[in-house]
């Protein structure tokens, strides 16, 4: 073998290894980010990590079951009483109402002879000759009408000569007067009337002012 051929085969530069890329970095998965990010907040103070469980037990589906059927049972409950309320309302609606027209158709009834003989004493006052008559049969009539209102609960309220009382009496002016003490009823120009104890109407009133000396 030729020395110099020998020497060109050492002098031959060695082969370089082959370089691999580097591995590619791989983006984690949504489920293991989501564990990761999970993992990495702390819970509350003071509450427990919710533990899910990936499969229910018999005694789970069955407590489940019965509470399903409860929340039904309880929201039947709850409408059967909304619309219990709701006729309850309308009811005592229709039941008051009821009472008011019975009440007023009662005190007309009782009022219709009173107009029966208010028409009776005017056909039968025809004459001058006749007024005294005709008098004695209003003022009977006005009786019985008062009789039926008192019947009804009606009061008649009487001012005349009593302390000015703001609560039953309408002041419509003040007059001088010795007649009656100062601040007392002098004239009652309108009855005033209570319905069971209730002002329906205050009396109108002219009260005493004691003279200027």
């Amino acid at each position: 073998m030729n020395p110099n051929q020998n020497q060109s085969v050492n002098s031959a530069p060695a082969p370089t290894p082959e370089t691999s890329p580097p591995p590619a970095a791989t983006a984690p998965d949504s489920a293991s980010a989501g564990a990761s990010a999970a993992g990495s907040v702390p819970p509350a103070e003071g509450a427990e990590p919710l533990a899910i469980p990936q499969t229910l037990t018999a005694e789970q589906i069955e407590d489940l079951t019965a509470r399903a059927a409860k929340a039904e049972e309880n929201w039947d409950r709850y409408v059967r009483a909304v619309a219990e309320l709701d006729n309850y309302r309308k009811r005592v609606a229709r039941e008051r109402t009821e009472l008011v027209q019975q009440a007023n158709e009662r005190l007309i009834r009782d009022l219709l002879p009173v107009l029966d003989n208010f028409e009776a004493a005017l056909a039968a006052a025809t004459s001058a000759e006749q007024f005294e008559s005709f008098k004695t049969g209003v003022g009977l009539i006005l009786a019985q009408l008062r009789q039926v209102l008192r019947a009804a609960g009606v009061q008649e309220i009487d001012a005349r000569g009593q302390p000015f009382d703001p609560a039953q009496h309408e002041a419509l002016a003040h007059q001088d007067s010795t007649e009656v003490p100062d601040g007392h009823v002098l004239q009652q120009v309108r009855k005033g009337y209570r319905l069971n104890g209730r002002l329906l109407r205050p009396a109108s009133v002219i009260v005493a002012r004691q003279p200027a000396a």
